[in-house]
């Protein structure tokens, strides 16, 4: 089974950028649609991006369209999130999410999750 650590996070400005990772270990993550969430103190946790097996599917949550990006490079085992014009709304515990899936669109519920790294947003 795919294995998850994120790294990237830190303490940013607001307006500034971060770029998180994903490393997978185990199986080769081309077969497992991937996604981004945060938790945020207080908050349930929520759906950032999600990106199908290929990279072709994608899908944002409409509160980060137009600041956050969603990218992989299968052939390293890799998810990226990057943000950028980040605010203090955007801390939160950032976690990567894998789900096995035979189609080549986003998935809708994940079984596979990192232990997050965080993001912390000062005004």
């Amino acid at each position: 089974q795919v294995q998850l650590v994120e790294s990237g996070g830190g303490l940013v400005q607001a307006g500034g950028s971060l770029r998180l990772s994903c490393a997978a270990s185990g199986p080769t993550i081309s077969s497992y649609a991937m996604g981004w969430f945060r938790q945020a103190p207080g908050k349930e946790r929520e759906i950032v991006a999600a990106i199908g097996r290929s990279g072709h599917s994608l899908s944002y949550a409409d509160y980060v369209k137009g600041r956050i990006a969603i990218s992989r490079d299968n052939a390293k085992n890799m998810v990226y999130l990057q943000m950028n014009s980040l605010t203090p709304d955007d801390t939160a515990v950032y976690f990567c999410a894998a789900s096995y899936v035979l189609h080549d669109g986003v998935a809708h519920t994940y079984n596979i999750w990192g232990q997050g790294t965080q993001v912390t947003v000062s005004s």
